[in-house]
This record gives structure tokens, C-alpha cells and sequence, in this order.
């Protein structure tokens, strides 16, 4: 018989074991190795049945072990010596308690989704896992984080095959109940809630979830309440599932509640309130919203109340394709908001305002979130050097005038949580090396350049480290085989050849990831006998692990997956190439270190970052890609290979595909399998094991997410601190203030005459230059004029150009106008030119482009000002 209602029977542990629930609730214990033995410990064979999860250990560990430990003098000094480790982790200085330059009280952090651990499944891909490597390397670093998003109670789909090879998806429900979580409850034990109002009256209704992530308190909001209609509570069923309406609730409560559960948690703990909020994506974009709401609740008016918000908000974008946003109905956004809706003191048409493409080549009737997010943050940044130039370009049109290269869009690299990442067998060699404490610290809190300790690890040792590592995923990949294919309906019978799948002495090259068409799965297809032949070669043979997940929506992509796994069910090949189900968190932290090349063959410039590279090469694996996203920026050839690519504008798709799997053939065949099964006069691939060493001791810091933390702190963080806590009421209602008035009076804004007392044009020469403009009704004290002086190309656009304030001397004269003028140094050869230019300048503005007014000569100003010589 089937139960009609299940719950979770909680066990009563023994007085002395009681530190066990401590332990279990927070979530360190996910990255903390010596926290993970200790829940071994209590009962291996559960432990491994619970799938590493301590609260399911705690409920199914019979009570006479429980007692056995309790009365065990080993147990119990071993468990007080590591929740006082604990606790000292929470509360001792760290790093961000040594800064000085005044950084915030606290700082808001927004996503739509965490990937923490395994145990919590909230997440899909990238972006999760990225915002709990960030949540967990800024507890490392003591930074007072507080982490906000959403409870799904079926969390991100399981994936499976049929028989034929095409995916299939479940979505099993998640209690949490079960989960390491608990209710956030007001001072007389009831559980807290938010509530959003919505069309026709009715409301939507949240619970707040507190997951602890070592110092980090993670608010993660829940509908499913029996206070809340069904529609309503099915809300946070889904990680990114429904249609627009459904996406909208989402997004909706995880910013405008969000923001509600944040100054909740503050009220009922006494948490500092966030001086920074700091919106991952555009999902979260309504946080700003309803920061302006609570501010004109204050009695600030709208214009004055987006000053003071955009002052401390930063926002992260992680799509470099504008079909990656969110992008709604502005009629639907409408229906939600106003009189009859939510947030009823403020202006529909000031909200719609906010998200509306008024940019050229935009549509109006669009609601944009990653354009909310940018109008509401003073600061923005993309995630990878790359991908900040290619976010400049994308939202260019916000600022109209200003060359891509000025947008006020800057990039903080991605990186990834060490701790959770570096397989146990690499941390110890480093421990052995330098020490345990020292290991964390440089896996953790970083700062230093290069790991040079590296160096003195003997060849042996890294070499063992590797087989070993290649030898636990062998026996991983066979055990998830055997799984899948029983899924898929295989008998025992059908299964012997499983156990010989893979060899722990062959070349193993990884790729998983998400499946849009744009990563590219099936490129390593484009020629099945030239792959077949790299698979079976008998002197060097290859052998790919892959894994990954389709869009339940994308059915190309779900082709792409079927097309893959039925080259992998060929009898000939299948030993050397798998493909695994339901990739996650718990197959990655196998697959990263067992791999010995990391492959990665995307369409550049779509990949934004690509941190799973990342994670391959904090274990020593190399890497082999496109030159995309993190790799662009700091590939070297010591540590790993180059995938050339043919992006043309003269390349149709298919020719760039044929190219690109023909330069990633070569490579292996030429240059990656020989340098594997090269020997030294050891027999030891001396070259290939130097790369590795190269890879650990360069690549090894740069990549950590206390390295991206740290930068968010120090650039971002840090400055949006200063300027919320200078953006007072009236410092917001004056720098308002002055931008209506400026945008009122730009119109009227010119520059009139611009000219020059030329010199030989020799380098080292001194150009003197005088330049007359109108400011109508404006005051120098309004603006800045400017020279922009640099290389120009045949279309005399100048290029890497240098800014030369320019100084009034005179004015305003009989018709208003101001006289101004600079010395430019002509400080480089070859075609030269400049130009001038006027932009608003105030105290209160983050960057010259921020109000995106610019002002530069007429075509007649410029024949008599423009470029200068060839």
C-alpha cells in the first residue's frame, strides 16, 4: 500500500552526541574534510547510503550506535575537537576583518538558484554553482554575506535515458524537512513569512527557509504553504519551469520578497543590516523595486529614492546572448504591480520604465530584467575579461554617444571554491607539503601569485596522485554505467562488458556541462572514424568521459544528447567513450579530478566564464579549449592547449564546425596523446607532468573563488559601501535633482569651435589646443570638456584613446559660450588623431558615462578639429 502523507521522524540523539546536530546543520560540514570523517565515522555503510548527507545519516543510524558512540572516549574527543573547530570558524577574524579600507556593515546576495551540496539540489548549472562557491569562499573570508533565493520544491530535474537514447526527466519532490534546513521563526516560535500582493486581491504567500553555509546565512523562500491557493503554490515548484506568468511570480518574490525576508532576518536576529545588495543575473532584479518602495514609504520621492538605491546595488551579468534574459510581456509586468497589485505607492509607468528596450534596436513592449538590473545598479560587471567586453557591446545602446570600450560595465573572473572542489587525495599531498593549516589557507582565502611549493613535490608523487585519481573514476564511471543502462531496461545478463568500460593507464579526457546547442556536445562527432581511430589507436589510445543535461524544453538538445550516447552504445567503441545521466554536484567532484585533459569546445565568445575548467585544473588536469571565457584570459601553452578557431564572418556554420573538430583532432592526435604516453629516462611522462605542475603552481591561485571574492570586495563591494553611506537623503535628492536638470538643459549643450596651434608633427611634441562650447544654461562646474586623442584606423576612429581634461579660461561671452583650453602631448607615431567632447561630471556619478549624456563636434566643427595627421 502506498502512504497518503510522509513526514521525517527526527532522532533523539544522546546527551554527548548532541554537537552531531550542530555539525549536520551547517553547512560546512560539505567542504570541510575533517567535519565529512567524523559523519563516517558514526557508521560507514549508512554514511554511504545517505550519500555523504549527514541529516539523512542522523535518521537512519540505529539507536544502539548511537549509544555505542556515546559511551566511545575516542568518538567523543574526536567530535569535541571538531565542533570547537567549528565554532572557532564562525567566530574568529578573518580576512575581511583585517580590511581597512571601511567595507559594508553587510552585504546582500541574490540568485535564483545555489548549488551548495548534492544534499540541497537547488540548482541547474553554472550560475548555482557559482553563487554557492561564492557564498562559501565568503565565509572563508568572514565576509557578512547574507545569501537569498528560492526553496524549489521539485529543485532542477533528474535526468535519464530510454532505451534508444533520448533524455528523460523526472522531478522527484523535496522535503525540507529532510534537508539541512531550518524555519526562520518570529521571537514566539511562529514560522516568519512574506507576502505579495497580487491582481484581483488575492496574495501570495512565503516561508523563509535558513540554510547555514558555514558563516553564511542562506534565506531561501518557500509557497508551497497551505495559506496560499494552488496557483500560488506552485510558485517555487520548479527551477526555472512554466511560462511567463509563472517565471514573473518567481522572479517577483525572490527580489520584492527577498528584500522583505532580508530586513526580517535582521529584525528578529539582530544580522547587521546590508549596506550592499548585489543582484546575480537579472532574475532578481526587483529588489531594486522595492528598495525604492520602502524609501518613498520614507517620504523620498521616486527620482531621489533611485539615487539612493542604485548607490550600494551592484549587478552581475552571466549571459553574453541576449536570448539568455528574461524578457516579459510590458502588459503582463504591468498587471502586477500598482494600485491593484503589488507595490501600490509607486508609479506603474516608472517601474515599466525601468526594463523597457528604449535603446535603438530594442523593443518597447518588452519588459528586459538584465536592463533593470543595469538602470538600478551604480555598478555592473560581466564574469571574465571576454565577457566583459562582449557585455559592453551587447548594452552598448544604454549609453548612446560613448564607444563600447566607456560603458560602465567592468568584469570580476569567476573562480571556484577550492575546498569543495580539490579532491581529498590532492589536498593531503599538499598538506604533507606545507602543511595542513597552510593547504586550507592557500585553498581557501588565497592571495598569493603562485603556489610554488609545487615545485618541490618529486615527479613519482604527482604521478601516482593522477593514476589514482583516473583509477577512482574508472570504478565510478562503471558503477553509474551499470546504473544507467539498468534504467534503460538492460537485464544482468546484457551488462559484463560494463566492467571492462575505461583503463586507469589511458588518456581520459572530460566534457560535461549544460546542453545548449552553442557548447557544442556533438563536436567531437563531426568525424566518427577519425574519433573512432583516436579511441582505439593501440599504441595511444583516448578514452572521453561526457555528461550532461538538456533544457526539458529543448528538444534540439535532447537530439544532441541522443546522437552522442548512441555513438557510445557502439559495441566497438563503448569501453573508450561514455556518456553519464544526471550530471551534478556528486558526479563532478569524481569526474573533475580523475580526468587528465578538460575539454571545452564552445562557439566563442557565448561561453561567459566556463568554470568547470576551473575546477578540472585545481586537481591537475589540463585544459583543452577555445580560447572563451576564463581560458581567453589566462592560457598559457605550459599549461595546456589552444582549440584554433574559425569565426570568420566568410565561415558558414557548418565549414567553422568541420574546422574547429579538425583543430581539435590534430591537437589530440599530435600533440596531447604524445606528450601523455611520452617517457623519460624514468618512465615518467616528464613533460606531461610539468605541465600539471605548471598548471597547479600558476593557474592554481588565479582560479579560486576567494581570489573572485576577494575582488568583489576590494572593486565593488567596498565602493558601493562608500557611496550608499554618501548617498544620504539629501546628497540623493540633490545628484537627483541635478540629473533632471542637466538632461532638461543637454539639448542646448555644443561644442562651437575647436582649434589647434600645430607643431611639427613629431613625437615628444606638445599640441596647444582651444576649444570653444555652448552649456546653455549649465555652469562649468557641470561638466567636463575634453580631448580624446589616440591611433585612428582608415575611418579615422580612434582607438585605445587617451582623455586630456581641458580647463576654462574665459567666459560666458556675449552669445554664452565658454572658452577652454589644454596641452595634448602627441606621445605616439603613426596615423594620429583626436577629438573633443563634453559629459556631465558631479561628485555623486560612479563613471563619466553613468548619466549616458555626451556631447561631441558637428560635422562643420570637425573639418576644422578632427584628425590631424597621417
Amino acid at each position: 500500500m502506498k502512504a497518503i502523507r510522509r513526514f521525517t521522524v527526527r532522532p533523539v540523539l544522546p546527551e554527548p552526541l548532541a554537537p552531531l546536530h550542530e555539525l549536520a546543520r551547517n553547512l560546512r560540514w560539505s567542504w570541510h574534510a575533517g567535519t565529512r570523517d567524523l559523519f563516517a565515522a558514526v557508521d560507514p555503510a549508512v554514511w554511504a547510503a545517505s550519500d555523504g548527507d549527514p541529516v539523512r545519516l542522523l535518521g537512519s543510524v540505529p539507536t544502539a550506535r548511537l549509544a555505542e558512540l556515546a559511551a566511545d572516549e575516542g568518538f567523543l574527543a574526536r567530535l569535541s575537537e571538531v565542533a570547537d573547530d567549528l565554532r572557532g570558524y564562525l567566530h574568529d577574524d578573518r580576512w575581511y576583518q583585517t580590511q581597512s579600507a571601511e567595507p559594508p556593515s553587510a552585504v546582500a546576495y541574490f540568485s535564483p538558484e545555489f548549488g551548495i551540496t548534492a544534499a540541497l539540489p537547488q540548482y541547474s548549472g553554472g550560475l548555482g554553482i557559482l553563487a554557492g562557491d561564492h557564498l562559501k569562499a565568503a565565509s572563508d573570508l568572514g565576509v557578512p554575506l547574507i545569501g537569498v533565493g528560492l526553496l524549489y520544491r521539485h529543485g532542477y530535474f533528474r535526468q535519464s535515458l530510454s532505451r534508444d537514447g533520448w533524455q528523460q526527466e523526472t522531478y522527484p519532490v523535496t522535503d525540507p524537512n529532510e534537508l539541512p534546513l531550518a524555519l526562520l521563526r518570529e521571537s514566539d516560535g511562529t514560522p516568519a513569512h512574506v507576502a505579495l500582493a497580487l491582481p484581483g486581491g488575492r496574495r501570495l504567500l512565503a516561508r523563509v527557509w535558513l540554510a547555514q553555509v558555514g558563516r553564511v546565512p542562506l534565506l531561501m523562500l518557500d509557497s508551497d504553504v497551505e495559506e496560499n491557493d494552488v496557483h500560488e503554490r506552485e510558485v517555487t515548484d520548479r527551477l526555472y519551469g512554466g511560462g511567463s506568468e509563472h517565471r514573473l511570480l518567481q522572479e517577483m518574490l525572490l527580489g520584492i520578497g527577498g528584500v522583505r525576508a532580508v530586513r526580517t532576518y535582521c529584525r528578529i536576529t539582530g544580522h547587521p543590516a546590508p549596506e550592499v545588495f548585489h543582484t546575480n543575473e537579472g532574475h532578481a532584479g526587483f529588489l531594486g523595486v522595492e528598495r525604492i518602495a520602502e524609501l518613498t514609504a520614507d517620504g523620498l520621492d521616486f527620482d531621489t529614492a533611485l539615487e539612493a538605491v542604485r548607490a550600494g546595488t551592484v549587478f552581475t551579468t552571466h549571459t553574453p546572448v541576449p536570448a539568455g534574459i528574461d524578457r516579459f510581456d510590458r502588459e503582463l509586468v504591468a498587471r502586477h504591480f500598482g494600485s491593484a497589485a503589488e507595490l501600490p505607492g509607486l508609479d506603474v509607468q516608472r517601474i515599466l520604465g525601468l526594463g523597457m528596450e528604449t535603446y535603438q534596436g530594442g523593443d518597447p513592449n518588452v519588459f528586459n530584467m538584465a536592463v533593470m538590473g543595469l538602470r538600478l545598479a551604480q555598478r555592473a560587471n560581466g564574469v571574465s575579461t571576454l565577457h566583459g567586453s562582449v557585455s559592453r557591446g551587447m548594452f552598448a545602446g544604454l549609453w548612446p554617444g560613448f564607444d563600447a570600450e566607456e560603458v560602465p560595465i567592468t568584469s570580476v573572473t569567476n573562480g571556484v571554491h577550492a575546498p569543495t572542489w580539490v579532491a581529498p587525495e590532492v589536498f593531503r599531498l599538499g598538506a604533507r607539503q606545507i602543511g595542513e593549516r597552510r593547504t586550507e589557507d592557500a585553498l581557501s582565502v588565497g592571495g598569493s601569485d603562485r603556489w610554488d611549493a609545487v615545485g618541490d613535490i618529486p615527479d613519482q608523487d604527482i604521478w601516482e596522485l593522477r593514476r589514482s585519481l583516473r583509477a577512482q573514476l574508472v570504478d565510478e564511471v562503471r558503477t553509474r554505467l551499470a546504473a544507467s543502462w539498468r534504467q534503460r531496461g538492460a537485464g544482468a545478463a546484457e551488462l559484463g562488458w560494463v566492467d571492462g568500460v575505461l583503463d586507469p593507464d589511458v588518456l581520459t579526457i572530460g566534457f560535461a556541462r549544460r546542453v545548449p546547442s552553442y557548447k557544442r556536445l556533438t563536436l567531437m562527432l563531426r568525424d566518427p572514424d577519425r574519433l573512432m581511430r583516436l579511441l582505439l589507436d593501440e599504441e595511444r589510445p583516448v578514452q572521453i568521459v561526457v555528461a550532461g543535461k538538456a533544457h526539458p524544453a529543448d528538444d534540439g538538445g535532447k537530439r544532441l544528447v541522443q546522437e552522442l550516447v548512441r555513438f557510445t552504445d557502439d559495441p566497438r567503441v563503448r569501453h573508450r567513450i561514455v556518456f553519464l545521466p544526471d550530471y551534478g554536484m556528486a558526479m563532478a567532484q569524481k569526474l573533475y579530478p580523475g580526468c587528465d585533459i578538460w575539454l571545452n569546445n564552445p562557439l566563442r565568445p557565448l561561453e561567459a566564464c566556463g568554470t568547470s575548467g576551473m575546477k578540472a585544473a585545481l586537481n591537475g588536469c589540463l585544459n583543452l579549449s577555445v580560447l572563451d571565457g576564463w581560458w581567453d584570459e589566462w592560457f598559457e601553452p605550459d599549461f595546456g592547449w589552444a582549440i584554433p578557431t574559425a569565426d570568420g564572418t566568410a565561415t558558414d556554420e557548418h565549414r567553422r564546425d568541420d574546422l574547429e573538430a579538425a583543430a581539435l583532432y590534430d591537437l589530440l592526435e599530435r600533440r596531447v596523446a604524445p606528450r601523455f604516453y611520452e617517457r623519460g629516462p624514468e618512465g615518467l611522462p616528464d613533460r606531461w607532468i610539468e605541465m600539471v605542475r605548471q598548471t597547479l603552481t600558476h593557474l592554481g591561485p588565479k582560479v579560486l573563488a576567494g581570489r573572485m571574492v576577494r575582488e568583489y570586495v576590494e572593486r565593488l563591494y567596498t565602493p558601493a559601501a562608500h557611496a550608499d553611506r554618501a548617498m544620504t537623503p539629501d546628497a540623493a535628492r540633490e545628484l537627483a535633482s541635478w540629473k533632471t536638470r542637466i538632461r532638461a538643459a543637454w539639448p542646448r549643450v555644443a561644442v562651437d569651435h575647436v582649434e589647434a596651434a600645430t607643431p611639427a608633427a613629431e613625437l615628444g611634441a606638445t599640441l596647444a589646443l582651444h576649444v570653444r562650447v555652448a552649456l546653455g544654461e549649465l555652469a562649468p562646474d557641470d561638466v567636463e570638456v575634453q580631448a580624446v586623442a589616440g591611433r585612428v584606423d582608415g575611418e579615422d576612429r580612434i582607438a585605445d584613446g587617451v582623455t586630456v581634461p581641458l580647463k576654462p579660461v574665459a567666459g560666458p561671452d556675449a552669445e554664452g559660450r565658454w572658452s577652454y583650453e589644454g596641452p595634448l602631448s602627441l606621445d605616439r607615431t603613426g596615423p594620429y588623431g583626436y577629438t573633443v567632447r563634453i559629459l556631465p561630471t558631479h561628485r555623486l556619478l560612479a563613471s563619466p558615462a553613468e548619466t549616458g549624456l555626451v556631447t561631441v563636434p558637428s560635422e562643420e566643427v570637425s573639418e576644422g578639429g578632427g584628425v590631424l595627421m597621417r
